[in-house]
């Protein structure tokens, strides 16, 4: 079996520093390499390079791929921007988008940045799943837009109607009362040409919002020079995109920034192809997905955990799907949550079995305020959960708080701050100008920090026993639910001001399906096995309860991407947990 191509990677070199009170300093020798200033820039190269080659592609209604090239999205850019130019939107009249991912809405995107427009990409969750679409009015209440789109018009209507402003058109694909999407490609591209001349690397792309889960979503500001940094990181990092232009298949919602920032403009600034995937890792959706993935041989593939879960097992079974899978592909990622052991072990089998090679599985670590590019792992890896090390340009400051590590980083991809929340700016930065992440880290080998990190839980999340013991909670959770295998979602990790951990169990379909005192009996072998294993009483689940309700998202337990939020969970369900600790109801007990 051969290795990776050493040319395919990073190989960087550090400056490390420490400082008398324990606080680590590390950033790159090598400064990051030069790169274009704005998105409009790469957009103007492909389009002159390679005009015929295709930018962006979505089955048509489920059928053949509908392909945009980059010439006629280009022109597009500039026809769609004009337009919108002379409905009056600009720097202070921002567009909205309220649907998910398509093909309007990426040519909508690039009509933004061609000209200066900033625009938001928001959660269809919250128009679509929130009933009093509170967390929608408080993001239009902030930007005052001056139009909204929505792929079917009518559906989103209800949300539309509550955010309506005077002034704010609607823009749709279909529905009544709106303007339609063709209409906007009819303008001369005349204005959007002149407007060009004026973005420059401070001009603001977009506005992705924070989860919100524990009130009002922020605003992170998006800026070209951001966006143009973080992807010269990646292509420092992942070299292999240099070699050819990068082909990807991805369903992630570009209202994240992992899918809209990292991926989308990995492919645009590389001058390569991305394929909208209508399905995902859900009941009913990943057939679609693996239809997609037979038809289109990626160089770079993404998933959550649960997607790769349920992606192993069909390349297991069928060769031709995992011959086509890893024909061209040069990393398979994943992020969102950690990686299972054994899901890690078989993807990596697979794919050295299909190809004879290492196929390098790595994840990395960032944020929306980050853009999100900043920790990656490039090293083969026996076990899962290594974010790597900082990415050229940034300086990585470990400040120690509460036993833990805290990541702080300043660089040149680094949001200026959440727009009109100066209280919030200054807060997420420390005297030195550092956003703080509020993760924390550990070394892979305190005695050679070049070998990468472990996300060590998010501080905000972690607390004390009442044996003054912290609890990394993000390291916990991951530990619990790998050993419930395959019977728990997620899980929520309670013990703040108690003697010993318990959890709240969010049980998965297969557990929805057994009988209650068949699931009682599986979970409690599960969790007595899992404590066996512990090292102590700050990893050792001890009594746990099922959670007969659904995480709820106006309650801000769940974000858009689904992941738990442990602090309103534990405040939500605050009786659950004492009676969890009384012993009282359905509780299973180490």
């Amino acid at each position: 079996m051969s290795s990776l191509d050493p040319t395919d990677f990073w190989s960087p070199t550090f400056d490390i520093e420490t400082l008398q009170d324990g606080t680590i300093l590390m950033q790159q020798s090598d400064p990051l390499p030069d790169h274009l200033p704005t998105l409009a820039d790469y957009l103007d190269k492909w389009a002159d390079a390679t005009p015929d080659h295709p930018w962006i592609a979505r089955r048509d209604k489920g059928k053949e791929w509908r392909k945009i090239t980059y010439s006629d999205a280009r022109d597009a850019a500039r026809r769609i921007g004009a337009s919108l130019l002379a409905m009056g939107l600009g720097p202070d009249r921002p567009l909205l988008i309220l649907s998910g991912n398509s093909l309007e809405h990426a040519l909508l995107g690039a009509a933004c940045f061609y000209v200066g427009i900033p625009y938001a990409p928001v959660s269809p969750a919250y128009s679509l799943v929130s009933k009093d679409h509170a967390k929608l009015k408080d993001i239009a209440a902030l930007l005052r837009p001056g139009a909204v789109f929505a792929e079917d018009g009518d559906a989103f209507a209800p949300a539309i109607a509550s955010i309506a402003q005077p002034g704010m058109a609607t823009i749709s694909v279909e529905g009544q009362n709106t303007i339609s999407f063709e209409a906007l490609q009819e303008a001369e591209p005349d204005a959007a040409v002149s407007a060009r001349a004026g973005v420059t690397a401070d001009t603001v792309v977009k506005y992705l919002f924070t989860s919100g889960s524990t009130g009002s979503p922020k605003a992170v500001i998006n800026t070209n020079g951001m966006i143009c940094a973080m992807q010269a990181m990646v292509r420092d990092c992942y070299r292999f995109v240099e070699k050819r232009p990068p082909v990807v298949l991805d369903w992630a919602p570009w209202n994240h920034t992992a899918a809209g920032n990292k991926v989308s403009y990995l492919v645009m600034t590389n001058g390569g192809t991305y394929y909208i995937d209508d399905g995902k890792p859900a009941a009913g959706k990943f057939d679609e997905t693996l239809r997609n993935l037979r038809d289109v041989a990626c160089t770079w593939y993404f998933n959550i955990p649960l997607g790769w879960d349920i992606l192993v097992e069909e390349l297991e079974n069928d060769p031709d799907l995992a011959a086509t899978f890893f024909s061209q592909l040069g990393m398979m990622f994943y992020a969102g949550a950690g990686m299972a052991q054994h899901t890690w072990d078989r993807l990596r089998a697979v794919a050295q079995k299909t190809t004879g090679r290492e196929v390098l599985l790595a994840t990395s670590l960032g944020a929306t305020e980050t853009a999100p590019f900043a920790l990656a792992c490039t090293d083969v890896q026996e076990f899962s959960g290594n974010v790597g090390v900082p990415a050229a340009g940034l300086s990585m400051k470990l400040v120690p708080n509460g036993g833990k590590l805290e990541l702080r980083l300043k660089g040149p991809t680094i949001t200026p701050g959440y727009y009109g929340d100066p209280a919030k700016t200054a807060e997420a930065f420390d005297e030195d100008g550092y956003y703080c992440m509020g993760d924390a880290l550990r070394p892979a080998d305190p005695a050679d920090l070049t070998k990468g990190f472990f996300f060590d839980g998010r501080v905000a999340e972690n607390f004390k026993l009442t044996t003054g013991t912290w609890v990394a909670v993000g390291a916990v959770r991951a530990a619990l639910v790998d050993a419930m295998d395959g019977l728990v979602r997620d899980a929520v990790i309670t013990g703040e001001n108690e003697g010993e951990l318990g959890a709240l169990l969010v049980p998965s379909e297969k557990a929805r399906n057994m009988s209650s005192a068949d699931l009682t009996v599986a979970l409690g072998d599960k969790l007595s096995s899992a404590a066996r294993t512990a090292t102590g009483s700050a990893s050792r689940v001890k009594r746990a309860i099922v959670l007969t309700s659904e995480p709820s998202f106006d309650r801000g337990e769940i974000t858009e991407k689904g992941s738990l939020n442990q602090r309103a969970m534990r405040k939500n369900h605050a009786d659950t947990i004492s009676a969890l600790y009384a012993g009282q109801g359905d509780v299973i007990l180490v």
